[in-house]
């Protein structure tokens, strides 16, 4: 057998560093960007401090907090730190907090000319994110070991790639379908590779994924035109519509943008898993034909489907459990509710994520079968 050229140290990852470092370059011009101003914002910062003392409590007998707290903070950043200024919080679900002595908060300030107007924000709850993100990274890394690590790496640059690259394409006026449908292919290799390093595997999960992830937009598109429904039936398309008439920013796609990257994680695994399957079934077995192996990668694929068909329905149905209790509450009529634009959009949600699911089963036991044989006959 003569030995691959990805065995070559320079061809297997000197070229990935290569790709990766132009990618980084396109992603820093990309967020060379100037944003129009949709609030003024002049002389308001958000500082972090610290409550020093309770002046007038909000608590009241039954435990629920009336009306606003009055505090005494001592700031820690910006041009103020170290100075202790009076403050308020009110009691408020989104915003203020219930605020204890040696509680770190946000401190929003409004400066206009000598006026110096100051109120809690909210909870300081900065250090806590990246702790659990860091003690998740960790345990991955502890129970995973080295290939722990590897997926720990794809995630955060899956994740750098939302921020860095759609978020700027997208206001930039690119389609949002196909920035998502190149992050998702970008990631799903990267990740891939990462993994399953410059192999067959590789190729055959990352085209499945792929795949996937298009045939997901393609139903929740088809399930749009026939519903009526749209990214224009967003709850939160007032806001949008300011975007879009400023920044010229392809608001109706964002729906289905989101449709894909919520998808990608389910189907990369059950890609991955197919592929990674198939190949060990024939690495047993290398007398397999292409019609034996195909019928092998779909019994692996059916047992699959059974539970992954139901984790976007799921993803999509919890994330709406407060709609559904306020629907139930409220005892809507059930033509109210079944045609209502929030229940047609989850449904369409779960429903074509788990198309992509579904349907990238015999896309990638498909390829497997073609590309491992293939690489037997060459070899």
């Amino acid at each position: 057998m003569k030995p691959s050229a990805l065995s070559n140290p320079f061809l297997r990852w000197g070229v990935p560093l290569l790709l990766l470092a132009v990618f980084v370059v396109f992603a820093i011009v990309i967020n060379q960007v100037d944003k129009v101003e949709l609030i003024n914002r002049s002389g308001q910062t958000f500082e972090k401090a610290v409550v020093t003392q309770i002046l007038q409590d909000n608590l009241q007998s039954d435990g629920t907090r009336v009306g606003e707290q009055r505090l005494m903070v001592r700031i820690l950043t910006g041009e103020r730190a170290g100075e202790e200024v009076e403050t308020t919080s009110s009691s408020g679900y989104l915003f203020g907090a219930g605020c204890t002595e040696g509680m770190h908060v946000i401190l929003m300030q409004s400066v206009a000319g000598d006026s110096i107007v100051t109120s809690v924000y909210t909870q300081d709850r900065e250090l806590v994110l990246y702790v659990f993100a860091a003690l998740y990274l960790v345990v991955l890394c502890l129970v995973g070991g080295k290939q722990g690590l590897k997926g720990a790496l794809g995630l955060i640059f899956t994740f750098g790639c939302i921020l860095f690259v759609y978020l700027p394409l997208v206001y930039r006026g690119w389609s949002p379908f196909w920035v998502a449908v190149l992050v998702c292919a970008v990631t799903t290799l990267v990740t891939m590779y990462l993994i399953g390093g410059p192999t067959a595997k590789t190729f055959v999960a990352t085209g499945g994924t792929v795949a996937g992830v298009i045939i997901a937009g393609v139903a929740a598109t088809l399930f749009s035109m026939a519903s009526g429904l749209s990214g224009w039936n967003v709850s939160d398309i007032e806001s949008l519509l300011t975007l879009w008439n400023v920044s010229g920013i392809q608001v109706g796609g964002l729906l289905f943008s989101g449709l894909l990257i919520s998808s990608l994680g389910a189907v990369m695994d059950v890609s991955m898993s197919i592929a990674s399957s198939m190949e060990e079934i024939y690495r047993q077995n290398p007398a397999l034909t292409r019609p034996q192996l195909f019928q092998a990668g779909m019994h692996v694929g059916r047992d699959m489907m059974g539970t992954d068909s139901n984790t976007l329905i799921l993803a999509f149905a919890g994330s709406s459990v407060s709609m559904l209790v306020l629907n139930y509450a409220y005892d809507l009529p059930y033509q109210q509710i079944i045609n209502s634009n929030n229940i047609g959009i989850a449904v369409m949600e779960g429903l074509s994520g788990s198309f992509g699911i579904v349907l990238a089963v015999p896309a990638t036991v498909l390829l497997a079968t073609f590309c491992l044989t293939r690489r037997s006959k060459a070899d």
